[in-house]
């Protein structure tokens, strides 16, 4: 008998129609202003800035990136200003070759932006973040006929409407749907009754559920009709629920410089496992380490790891034994 934690989580034979790519990415992309500090300032208090850059960055964009980094034709829709910023989130997606023709330019609105300070000791990072309300993504940017063509569609929870509809337009299609939620919002539960794998944080777990119990979140997510729920817990790794079993993936030790981005790059490696057949167990592992390698540079796109490296990495780690949370 199979173990289910190696049966294919997804089955190309879903679709409907041929793909012309293999993922695309509707949400947000931010330019991120990312200070290396030591140690965030006292309230009402002062700290130096140590190191300043400006980076490309946001939840879908810098998923997307990753994805594409790992060999999978991508393509993204969202909306940025017309601005120099603008320009600079959507210039690593070009040169990459991700399909960016669906993003839509608001002349008017700044690009979205974040101020991300970065602890020099633990590389942890605190983000602070605004997105212009003419930014938000409307039902009038999804289409039908972007979203048939691939075989995934990635999606953050800023928008719900809008990524309610494409999710409806995708279950349809027969295009695997995976959401990646930090933040509960109103329409969310909407939003979560067309997601096959739901992918989230466990503030966003927690919050949206009233609960401590992360079995009980999982749970909670399944019983809104997801194939596959997951709840990432950083550095911990990640636990998972089919509707009836329960699995924890250990993360990885690595010498961190900045988690910023490395849910972006789990998720992007979540997909990735899922279009080539692999089971849940497999998918999270590699999941897992590609959020790892990540947090070795700086920057949300700082460490995306190509297939060569996410595969080497995991060659030369055997997995770890379970050490978060009870299930």
């Amino acid at each position: 008998m199979t173990d289910v934690r190696e049966a294919p989580l997804w089955s190309p034979e879903r679709r409907r129609a041929p793909a012309e790519i293999d993922v695309l990415g509707i949400g947000q992309s931010s330019l991120d202003h990312v200070c290396l500090v030591d140690g965030l300032p006292r309230f009402a208090g002062k700290a130096r800035i140590e190191s300043y850059q400006r980076m490309p960055g946001g939840q879908v964009a810098t998923a997307v990136l990753a994805c594409r980094r790992l060999g999978l034709r991508a393509a993204f829709v969202g909306r940025v200003g017309g601005d120099e910023a603008g320009r600079q989130v959507l210039e690593p997606l070009r040169a990459a070759g991700v399909d960016v023709a669906g993003v839509r330019t608001i002349p008017e609105a700044p690009t979205q932006l974040a101020v991300i300070l970065v602890d020099r000791e633990s590389g942890e990072r605190t983000v602070l973040w605004h997105r212009d309300a003419r930014l938000a993504l409307q039902r009038g940017d999804v289409r039908r006929d972007e979203i048939e063509r691939a075989r995934a569609l990635h999606l953050d929870g800023g928008d719900p409407d809008a990524g309610a509809f494409a999710a409806k337009i995708a279950r349809e299609a027969g295009v695997a749907v995976v959401l990646d939620a930090d933040t509960p919002s109103t329409g969310m539960a909407e939003l979560l009754a067309h997601v096959d794998f739901p992918v989230v944080s466990r503030d966003f777990a927690q919050a949206f559920f009233g609960t401590d119990d992360l079995a009980d979140a999982l749970r909670g997510l399944c019983n809104l009709g997801a194939r596959l729920a997951v709840v990432t817990l950083g550095d911990v790794g990640a636990v998972a629920c089919d509707g009836s079993r329960l699995l924890a993936s250990p993360g990885f030790k690595v010498e961190v410089r900045d988690t910023t981005g490395a849910g972006d790059v789990f998720h992007a490696a979540f997909v990735y496992g899922l279009l080539a057949g692999h089971g849940p167990a497999r998918i999270l592992r590699a999941a897992n380490a590609a959020s790892a390698l990540n947090c070795r540079a700086l920057g949300a796109q700082g460490g995306l790891p190509s297939v060569t490296e996410l595969e080497g990495f995991l060659a030369a780690h055997a997995p770890e034994a379970w050490r978060g949370p009870a299930l």
